[in-house]
């Protein structure tokens, strides 16, 4: 039987370092690439393989690709740039989209890669209006703005169009993964996310907002990418997700769990835009980063039901409380000194 090394890209972030940490405790051989002079390295467990490349120059991941003779691979593509900001960013489209088709050349290039799993995003799934439950689909291109908004997820549906495509004309063994949003402790580059927490748990946040999150445990999605990995159907979809959880629930959740202050009431989604806009319009007289954004507001107020179904039928992926992984966040956040 030919020995298996796992090569997961993005292995500094939040979710790469969690499916690092999942392979580990299965006794699998790790390899991770990240950037040259990422200060994030430290974040990779210690008995994984480093490698440095960059998905936007292709010649150098050439040795990250590159494995003993006798070794196959498995490819865990997990590593893309995240922005807030809805408005265009070239450099986005290039690291998400033409960084993802270095990979899919790579994986081609080399027989003895076995598999891809590339780790894409609920952002990418064209919005279903409320009330209508998201499911996997299989075409993610033309990008229709209205349901596909901001440029994060339009790269993300344009890299996960690059995977499928490729699995049906050239041959690419791969499936794909949409994450919903991401939670848990051990989130030290502090996303969107975890600082809200913060910004709650600090009671930095007086006034909250209706609207729904769609919220995953990292630990959760790090063992549904290795399950993709294990068991996968090639040229499939798989959303990983969670049960729809309110702002005000997620507040009570972490009051619960270390006694924090609340909100002292949630204003409604329509006054939550009028809000956000005049904060926009003071940043751009002031230059400092608005409290509240229309974006933020869009992706409460949006869809955020997804039908995880298929993932679990398929790929035996769970799903734990929200009160155990926001008290788990809780005390991590403590012990950090990020909550005073």
């Amino acid at each position: 039987m030919e020995k298996k090394i796992y090569l997961v890209t993005g292995a500094a972030g939040f979710l790469g370092s969690h499916v690092c940490d999942e392979l580990l405790e299965r006794g699998d051989k790790v390899r991770a690439l990240v950037l040259p002079g990422d200060k994030s390295v430290k974040y990779v467990p210690a008995t994984v393989e480093i490698i440095e490349g960059n998905l936007c120059d292709v010649d150098s991941l050439e040795a990250f690709f590159t494995i003993p003779q006798g070794e196959e691979s498995v490819v865990i593509h997990c590593a893309s740039m995240v922005t807030t900001n809805a408005e265009f960013n070239q450099k986005l489209i290039d690291v998400n989209v033409g960084g993802t088709k270095n990979i899919i050349d790579k994986c081609l290039e080399h027989p003895e890669c076995r598999k891809m799993v590339y780790v894409s995003s609920t952002g990418a799934i064209p919005e279903l209006p409320k009330g209508t439950v998201i499911k996997e689909i299989d075409r993610f291109t033309p990008i229709d703005e209205k349901t596909q908004v901001g440029c994060y997820s339009q790269s993300k549906a344009m890299a996960t169009q690059e995977v499928l495509d490729a699995c049906r004309t050239r041959g690419l063994k791969a499936c794909v993964v949409h994450p919903s949003g991401i939670l848990d402790p051990r989130d030290y580059a502090i996303s969107e996310t975890t600082g809200t927490i913060i910004k709650i748990m600090n009671g930095e946040m007086p006034v909250g907002m209706g609207g729904s999150f769609n919220l995953c445990d990292v630990r959760d999605l790090a063992h549904g990418c290795v399950a993709a990995a294990d068991k996968g159907r090639i040229g499939e979809c798989y959303i990983l997700g969670n049960k729809e959880v309110t702002l005000k629930e997620v507040c009570q959740m972490l009051h619960d769990a270390s006694g924090c202050k609340m909100p002292h009431f949630y204003v409604p989604i329509k006054m939550a835009y009028l809000l956000a806009s005049q904060m926009e319009k003071k940043s751009q007289k002031t230059g400092e980063k608005p409290l509240m954004t229309n974006f933020a507001v869009y992706n409460l107020a949006r869809n955020n039901a997804f039908d995880y179904s298929k993932a679990e039928r398929e790929l035996g992926y769970h799903t734990r409380p929200y009160a155990e992984t926001l008290r788990d966040e809780a005390h991590w956040l403590i012990e950090e000194g990020f909550v005073a």
